[in-house]
């Protein structure tokens, strides 16, 4: 009898102890889990980290490797939690936590399947290859659904000031996201390899931790020194004030950029300043329908005939249906209103409200969002014989818009933007990092016009040549390319991101044959604590 006790004392604390590891191990992954999705978003501007997107992708794949599927999507989900939640409180500052993190809820999944899948493929040949192109159709994915793609947070848009960025003009910005995920992998692959005596070691691996960044170097793009020039002024009025409400203020923020540029026409005039060929207004500079308002129209017209060039006006129309259009104008000093780009892709849960019933009773600030509806067109629109690409604010997240409309012919592009509505966040710098991928990754000089900052002009070379304050009344005067070269990102287009996909489904369908081959057997089972 005392046997029996014994043995089913043994057993209890055998299993005790056994609960308190498992428990330990699945504490100490999501730890890390959490952990590599932190240093994903501290790779981000405003910090100049982007050396530690790599890594967090690094500790992601160690995490995952060998785990089951399910375990792998729930570390994946922990991470991608850790890594959207403080990438993306700009989305709420002034509508509400609720759709803030509604939508960093919805991001995570695209990490948790990218877990899923690279947990799969993990033990494979060429492993980083099939985790470096599982990340770059994760992020095609979320460029594309829900409510027509959210892009923010691409690994492409953390390299702006690393040695990958000249990689955008071979293969855009997937083509980055691609080559510091094969990194990252590498570098699992390499101290995996340090810890496992028995290994051999990863010389492979090592190699492409070396020789992608060495290969980038060698790739930046040269300044064409024969390229045409032209002479161009980005105004930035200013508001009152930040939030949603500077909109109450609109006649205030369109006379403050109204101000600013007639006294570049004095500065032009006293010549103390060159004659600009066209002046870039931000988004949102008039709030005050300038086609239906005649005191905006006057002074538009005003600002525009002191310094004699056709201003860029970022403007909201007003449809008869009651919604709006976010809109640019080509306004000439002559002529007047002309040529437009109305805004293609607009910001859910800012410029308009996905599942509006639901959200506005979940947060009173959400029926602040607004009702703006969608524009067509290749974004493209002639600004004094200058062939001009239009990316409103949230558009130049996109890869297809820019590409569409330098393959239309734009030779400068624009970002009016208006970061007023999301105050001091982070979202201003974020946006300026993807603007300087843009300018690499199509060869063009992007313009940035902010309402308060940044405003910023970049070169071909992603470089910033002059920048504005936060929150500050300036104007940038520059000297800046008009380049004609197209780069192979923008030939390719789509393609560098296809064949992610296509490497994905490939090495998926391998892992799935090793689960199936006979020769190779079924793989030991991973439930109970395996699996964790």
């Amino acid at each position: 009898m005392l046997d029996i006790e014994s043995s089913a004392t043994t057993v209890n604390r055998h299993r005790r102890t056994r609960r308190r590891r498992v428990f330990t191990a699945i504490a100490g992954r999501s730890s890390c889990a959490v952990s590599a999705g932190v240093l994903l978003y501290a790779g981000f501007p405003p910090r100049s980290l982007w050396f530690l997107a790599p890594l967090g992708v690094g500790v992601l794949v160690l995490v995952i490797r060998g785990r089951s599927i399910r375990a792998a999507f729930f570390y994946g989900y922990l991470s991608g939690l850790a890594f959207f939640l403080p990438l993306l409180p700009w989305v709420g500052v002034y509508v509400g936590a609720p759709p803030w993190l509604a939508l960093a809820a919805i991001q995570a999944i695209a990490v948790a399947l990218f877990c899923a899948a690279a947990a799969a493929v993990s033990g494979l040949r060429f492993e980083a290859l099939w985790i470096a192109a599982i990340w770059t159709a994760t992020e095609g994915l979320r460029a594309r659904i829900p409510f027509g793609g959210f892009p923010w947070g691409k690994l492409a848009f953390a390299q702006a000031d690393g040695p990958l960025l000249s990689l955008a003009a071979f293969a855009g910005a997937p083509g980055v996201s691609f080559a510091v995920a094969v990194i990252g992998a590498a570098l699992a692959s390499v101290v995996r390899q340090v810890r496992s005596p028995t290994s051999r070691f990863a010389v492979g691996s090592v190699a492409t931790v070396v020789i992608v960044p060495a290969l980038a170097f060698a790739l930046t793009p040269a300044d064409d020194a024969g390229a045409a020039r032209a002479t161009v002024a980005v105004v930035q009025g200013n508001v009152p004030r930040s939030g949603l409400d500077f909109n109450s203020q609109r006649r205030a923020v369109l006379d403050n950029h109204i101000e600013r540029t007639m006294q570049l026409g004095d500065d032009i005039t006293a010549g103390r300043v060159p004659a600009p060929d066209l002046v870039i207004w931000p988004e949102n500079a008039s709030d005050i329908d300038p086609l239906r308002n005649a005191d905006a129209t006057a002074g538009i017209d005003a600002a525009a005939r002191s310094v004699g060039v056709p201003i860029l006006v970022g403007a909201v129309l007003g449809n008869d249906d009651g919604t709006s259009m976010n809109t640019s104008i080509v306004w000439d000093p002559v002529l007047g209103p002309g040529e437009r780009h109305d805004k293609r892709k607009l910001v859910p849960f800012g410029e308009y409200l996905p599942m509006r019933s639901v959200m506005t009773r979940l947060s009173s600030y959400a029926s602040q969002a607004g009702n703006f509806v969608p524009g067509s067109g290749d974004g493209v629109v002639d600004i004094a014989g200058i062939p001009t690409a239009v990316a409103t604010c949230y558009e130049v997240a996109f890869d297809d818009l820019v590409t569409e409309s330098v393959r239309a012919g734009a030779q400068l592009i624009t970002v009016p933007t208006n970061n007023a509505t999301f105050g001091r966040t982070d979202m201003t710098y974020q946006q300026l990092a993807m603007s300087r991928l843009r300018a690499v990754e199509h060869n063009r000089t992007v313009l940035v016009a902010a309402t308060s900052g940044v405003s910023a002009v970049i070169d071909p070379q992603g470089k910033v040549a002059d920048r504005s304050g936060l929150f500050a009344a300036q104007t940038l005067v520059a000297d800046v390319a008009l380049e004609t070269r197209s780069t192979w990102a923008t030939k390719l287009g789509p393609l560098p991101e296809y064949a992610a996909v296509v490497l994905a489904v490939v090495g998926c369908a391998l892992a799935w044959r090793r689960q199936r081959s006979p020769a190779d057997g079924l793989r030991p089972s991973t439930s109970g604590a395996t699996a964790l």
